[in-house]
């Protein structure tokens, strides 16, 4: 099989030979409005940098474009334009929300599908729907601004630009002929009734650097011939740029128009960035014609296309010269691409799923490799300021992100979603990296190293949670999906890799020793962390100073800790069957789990629980001034995080490793003989052992309400917040203030971190993924006789694997089309049902209302919603 051949290769010996990965989807949709780009002194990064000055202003830190492809180092960048004839401006990148204009912020306005992308990127597809009447920038702004939280966000599709199918779709497919040799497709379908005209320019461009720092020779693009035009940088080298004959080539510089954006009196020249937008819509190409070299530089093509016409243009971006670049070579290499990608994705799908099921995976596995992306910040530089630029105001060194001026990244990154996140955020990556592990085992290991790096990772142990907060606190997830990988390599290849485990575990240590320092404020193996990633799920937002003086003790900040030890232990017993030093280390984990479970299920007189056993739940408690504690009873996934702390210590392992056996039992019977709740479960001497946070007891009357349709279990998963706060919300006083929470199955109604994403109701894929995870771990021990009802009040039981088989299919189903033709996830619009434009395209969405199951959030947050691939499974060696 080629594609893994190759990948294989790149991996044997990434410095010698072709360098597949070099070229890839890393080009951002949306650099404006991002943290990077913000030199402001009030750190308000929308105003600073909004989408009105996108086309017109050199960005600092990356550059965007519309489904684009960049190298390794933003150097030299490619991307479609279009523009219809009746929009004000060329479309060259998406456009969306910012924060403050809509009831959910940050949210893109566009439609555009990631259909198929191959882990070297040797072949790629995406889709573009662009409207033939004027883009409605205006209409969407204003009506979102000028709607409540509590009414439906407003989105592209109900303007009614695309109705009778007036709409241009853009077919972008790139293909490689080698590693430095870059097919290019442009295909402009016109979908409307009526002949339309469109114009389309295939733009080549360097990022803009030698405006920031000196950068000597400047990069240039030249003209050569009709058809071709040679690009060169000093330190990419010379490019050769082949396209279809055009009716003209246009070329101006990738600098700042500042008489545009800063009011400025003149530029010192006409050729800006923007410099294309007035040509093409005042159809004034004068200024342009003697111009033959630039940094920035497209073909021009204009047809009327009639009522299902389409025109289709060819480009090559190539390190070599070619005699015929668009001959008979490029169909022959584009053709063995595409057979190629097949090849590699039948050996991924295993061979029950259905053809439905298969178009699901493949573009949950494009979606997350389209949105690897190119990140650059170097803190300290982007706080100073660059040589060539007015300083920065003062503030910003008293501002967002001063103290990790030891933070420089400059990497290729898996983000949630291009347009949302130009950015990373630590736990989201972690979740990306499984499924990433179906396609690219290697890059997945190398993303959870990098995080780990001195140039992201604090010298005090904290990992980086996001770039508009570095300091905030992420769930600890990197050991659990970091095994989670290493199982997986495992079970296809027979053997895991040893010596990944062993660089992560080193420096997860210090990480785990951070967490143990930092976030148990009264040394009781109770913790904290904040919001913990789940935003507005609690009654008063737990990042910042809590009402009354107090802290929070959190059930969920306790049972990650707990749940990140059992996972650092696994990985030392792992590596002790090879390397027995680590056999040592083992029990400190073990210990540190016992001593943080039997803290967070203690019950006691003089102890305020957070397990309440009435309600056979476990809560929050806020520990006010005056040894004054408030049990939080508000159901949410909070209370469910304790079953992620699950592990199963098979005998094999056990008789392999006797020491460690000595020391557990020693520890168990020392600590743990008189307590009235152990963590260790073993029937017999000399069995498989279970160490689980949540006892059988417990365990009962948890599941039974994370499965009681009443409450968590929804139609497609378990909900955020359980639907008895629909009836029964949850208030707090404190000192005369009202604190309350009730159950939202859409878009969040409070403003609570932004408003921009509802932990109170909606369904979320990567917490419904882990308890999937914790049911199978238990089932490993409890086995096939020891069932719990399903749903709670059915009267039907099954046995906890069937439960997690339940569960993962009820999440598919948010995809798969149901008699009707509609898939959930797509909030019932007949054009995903009926249309065949439309039917086979699927968005994997943020998260999901709790109810009718239709996605919310950010549209193309593939991220960790491509969970999914995983849940539809993989080829087993033996079905290989």
């Amino acid at each position: 099989m080629q594609e893994q051949k190759r990948l294989d290769a790149y991996y044997a010996n990434p410095q010698k030979g072709d360098d597949w990965l070099f070229w890839g989807p890393y080009l951002s949709e949306r650099q404006w409005g991002t943290v990077r780009e913000d030199y402001s002194a009030n750190g308000d990064a929308w105003n600073y940098f909004p989408h009105d000055h996108a086309r017109s202003r050199a960005y600092r830190w990356g550059e965007d474009g519309l489904l684009g492809i960049t190298d390794r180092f933003c150097r030299l960048c490619f991307a479609p334009t279009l523009w219809n004839g009746n929009d004000p401006i060329l479309k060259e990148r998406l456009f969306g929300l910012t924060g403050p204009e809509g009831n959910h912020g940050e949210d893109v306005k566009e439609l555009y599908y990631y259909l198929d992308n191959t882990p070297t990127h040797s072949y790629m597809k995406a889709l573009y729907k662009y409207p033939q009447a004027a883009f409605p920038y205006d209409e969407i702004v204003e009506t979102n601004s000028n709607r409540s939280r509590h009414e439906r966000e407003y989105e592209l599709l109900d303007t009614g630009v695309f109705d009778e199918n007036r709409y241009f779709d853009l077919e972008i497919e790139y293909a490689k002929a080698d590693a430095d040799d870059l097919l290019i497709k442009l295909t402009v379908h016109n979908r409307g009734p009526e002949a339309a005209p469109v114009w389309l320019l295939p733009t080549l461009w360097f990022r803009n650097r030698w405006s920031f720092r000196p950068e000597k020779p400047k990069p240039k693009i030249s003209f050569k011939a009709d058809g071709e035009l040679l690009a060169n940088r000093h330190r990419i080298g010379s490019f050769h740029f082949y396209y279809d004959s055009a009716e003209r080539c246009l070329f101006t510089e990738n600098e700042t128009n500042r008489v545009r954006v800063f009011g400025e009196k003149k530029n010192k020249s006409p050729f800006v960035k923007d410099a294309f937008h007035k040509a093409v819509i005042e159809d004034d190409y004068a200024f342009l014609e003697e111009k033959k070299t630039g940094t920035k530089a497209a073909p021009l093509y204009h047809w009327t296309l009639a009522a299902g016409e389409a025109k289709t243009v060819r480009l090559r971006l190539s390190k070599k010269a070619h005699k015929d670049p668009l001959g008979k070579s490029f169909d022959k290499a584009f053709a063995a691409r595409l057979k190629e990608a097949d090849e590699f994705y039948d050996q991924i799908h295993p061979k029950s799923l259905s053809p439905e099921q298969r178009n699901i995976q493949r573009q949950a596995l494009a979606g997350m490799l389209w949105t690897k992306q190119y990140y650059h910040i170097d803190v300290p530089q982007w706080l100073e300021g660059d040589p060539n630029q007015p300083p920065p105001p003062a503030e910003r060194k008293k501002g967002r992100n001063r103290n990790w001026m030891y933070l420089n990244n400059q990497d290729i990154l898996s983000m949630p979603d291009k347009w949302e996140y130009p950015w990373y955020a630590a736990w989201d990556l972690a979740f990306h990296c499984v499924p990433l592990a179906m396609v690219d085992i290697n890059f997945a290991k190398e993303q959870l190293i990098l995080m780990l790096r001195e140039w992201y990772m604090a010298p005090n142990g904290q990992i980086p949670a996001y770039e508009w907060n570095f300091s905030d606190v992420n769930p600890p997830v990197h050991a659990w999906a970091a095994l989670k990988i290493y199982e997986m390599e495992k079970e296809r290849n027979g053997q895991g890799d040893i010596n990944f485990l062993k660089r992560v575990f080193q420096k997860l240590s210090i990480n785990f020793t951070w967490w143990v320092n930092r976030k148990d404020i009264n040394g009781n193996n109770v913790f904290e962390g904040g919001f913990l990633g789940l935003d507005n799920i609690g009654v008063f937002d737990r990042s910042n100073e809590l009402p009354g003086g107090g802290h929070l003790e959190q059930a969920d900040g306790t049972s990650w800790v707990a749940a990140y030890s059992l996972q650092l232990m696994q990985m030392a017993l792992e590596i002790s069957l090879v390397d027995p030093s680590f056999e040592d280390i083992t029990t400190k984990f073990f210990e540190h789990f016992v001593y943080i479970a039997e803290t967070l299920n203690h019950i006691g007189e003089d102890w305020t629980p957070l397990w309440h056993e009435e309600d056979g739940f476990y809560y929050d408690v806020l520990q006010l001034p005056g040894d004054r504690y408030e049990q939080i009873r508000v159901r949410s996934l909070v209370g469910l995080t304790p079953l992620f702390a699950t592990t199963v210590i098979r005998k094999e392992i056990q008789d392999k490793l006797p020491e460690f056996c000595e020391r557990l039992e020693w520890f168990h019977n020392y600590w743990l003989a008189d307590k009235d709740y152990s963590v260790l479960s073993r029937r017999e001497q000399g069995n498989d052992i279970l160490l689980a946070m949540v006892k059988q007891e417990r365990l009962e009357a948890l599941l039974k309400a994370m499965l009681d349709e009443a409450e968590f279990l929804s139609e497609g998963g378990i909900r955020s917040l359980s639907r008895y706060h629909a009836e029964n919300p949850y208030a707090l006083e404190i000192e005369g203030h009202n604190y309350g929470i009730g159950y939202v199955a859409g878009e969040s109604t409070t403003g609570m971190f932004g408003g921009n994403s509802n932990w109170r109701g909606p369904i979320w894929f990567p917490m419904n993924y882990m308890l999937i995870e914790a049911l199978r771990t238990m089932d490993q021990y409890y086995g096939s006789d020891y069932k719990v009802e399903y749903p709670s009040g059915s009267g039907e039981f099954r046995c906890l694997s069937q439960i997690a088989d339940g569960l993962a299919e009820r999440l598919i189903s948010i995809f798969e089309p149901n008699e009707q033709g509609h898939r959930p996830a797509h909030d019932g619009d007949l054009r995903y049902a009926k249309d065949p434009h439309f039917k086979d395209l699927i968005l994997f969405y943020e998260y999901f209302h709790g109810d009718d199951l239709h996605g919310l959030g950010a549209s193309h947050q593939t991220g960790w919603t491509g969970l999914v691939a995983n849940l539809l499974g993989w080829k087993s060696p033996k079905e290989k």
